[in-house]
């Protein structure tokens, strides 16, 4: 997105542009302010405001600023005229004007029509997309030209993409410092995720307990944090249904002190999502994890877990725990009450007790039926608990995954956040 404002004024000028830069400070401070040399070194001195200076217009600074509009990078140009200045017919601001014109791109030449152009602005959410452009199997450069398409007409649009050296989460959190300065201020913001369930997951754990509404463009394998919230997975809804500013307050957790908004598994969860790497997903698509389940089924041995919750202390043999904030009907070791309630202010534990492999198939079965018919099937070999607060130790160390993260840990404390997350959403899911 052309993340550039462009500022040039002819010498009797200079002061009123000054004055406007000053007055409109938070507003421009969230662009890349380009000027003409004198102009934009008086602008830096008295609003302390980044400027790039340009050359001087005399020596063709206008015109650069022209090239830059054709290039794409100009949002809008503040060209404050002098009406009874001679070189107010100059060919570089005529060939200016003219571009502006031909490139739809505005250009306002007076302080009104300056004033006009940046309180539009400022009245325009500021949204911050962080887009990972390896997530899925489709095609990055269509999937963000047609979100650009879609919110640019209706918000500021600043596009981060994620970076193999730069955890996402860092991003997030520059993000989320910039959006605080504009609560302070009285202004609004969001921050966009667009990805697979790792990049939404790690972002959407930074906006937990900030107020700040998180807008999901799922672009991933599964998918499953957008499921399970009843939100779109197609790519244009969900684009529009962050347009559509309709917000819904969904619970989070923590795992150790690690931020968890859809599951954490130990044993048979963990083992499965280690065994679908990048390769295997890639190669076939959501039928990896179903291939990953069915391999570690056959090799997921038992453990002892020990539960603390509610003044209990609970102790089974297992295979498998699963503590669900939410989870999509595709989560099944999360479905052992048929349906995981993403706004209850609980986690759904589900722990499969069964002694055998032809009683851990049929728990398994039972567990599926759950997902599909959203209702908890009897099993005497299923252990289901719902609370907001857990201790789990295991008598020997167990893989951890929380949101897909592999991660080593014993003991295991969660924690549940009521009303943790804010999220656009459709008003039907709501």
């Amino acid at each position: 997105m052309p993340t550039c404002v462009a500022l040039i004024a002819h010498n009797n000028k200079k002061d009123d542009i000054v004055a406007l830069a000053k007055k409109y400070r938070s507003v421009l401070a969230r662009y890349h302010l380009i000027a003409t040399d004198e102009t934009g070194q008086r602008i830096e001195a008295a609003t302390g405001l980044t400027i790039e200076r340009l050359a001087s217009c005399a020596q063709g600074g206008a015109l650069q600023i022209a090239a830059r509009v054709v290039s794409g990078e100009i949002v809008g140009v503040i060209q404050l005229m002098d009406s009874l200045a001679p070189q107010l017919y100059h060919p570089d601001h005529l060939a200016l004007l003219r571009v502006c014109n031909l490139y739809n791109i505005p250009l306002a030449t007076n302080v009104a029509t300056a004033e006009l152009s940046i309180q539009g602005v400022a009245k325009r959410r500021d949204a911050y997309l962080i887009f990972n452009p390896v997530a899925g199997q489709g095609n990055p450069d269509r999937d963000l030209a047609m979100i650009r398409q879609i919110l640019e007409p209706q918000v500021n649009l600043h596009t981060i993409f994620t970076q193999p050296d730069i955890d996402p989460v860092d991003q997030a959190k520059d993000i989320i410092v910039s959006l605080r300065t504009l609560q302070a201020e009285g202004e609004s913001g969001c921050i966009i995720a667009s990805g697979g369930d790792g990049t939404v997951s790690a972002i959407a754990g930074v906006t937990i307990e900030t107020g700040i509404p998180l807008g999901i463009i799922p672009r991933g394998t599964a998918n499953a944090f957008a499921v399970a919230l009843g939100l779109p997975t197609d790519l244009k809804q969900a684009c529009e249904t962050i347009v559509a500013g309709n917000t819904r307050m969904v619970d989070a957790a923590y795992c150790n002190d690690i931020p968890m908004v859809l599951l954490a598994g130990v044993g048979f969860e963990a083992g499965m999502v280690s065994n679908a790497n990048r390769e295997f997903k890639n190669n076939f698509g959501p039928l990896a994890y179903i291939f990953s389940a069915a391999q570690q089924f056959f090799t997921q041995e038992d453990f002892i877990a020990k539960f603390e919750l509610d003044d209990q202390i609970l102790e089974f043999k297992t295979g498998a725990v699963t503590v669900a904030n939410a989870a999509p009907p595709t989560s099944i070791m999360a479905q052992g009450f048929g349906e995981v309630i993403p706004d209850d202010g609980l986690l759904d534990v589900t722990i499969p007790v069964a002694n055998t492999l032809l009683a851990d198939i049929n728990t398994s079965a039972n567990l599926l039926v759950s997902a599909l018919v959203k209702s908890q099937v009897g099993d005497g070999n299923l252990i289901c608990l719902r609370t907001n607060r857990l201790k789990l130790t295991t008598d020997l160390p167990q893989t951890l995954v929380v949101d897909g993260e592999i991660l080593e840990a014993n003991p295991i404390e969660f924690t549940c956040i009521p009303n943790g997350l804010t999220v656009f959403s459709p008003l039907s899911t709501i």
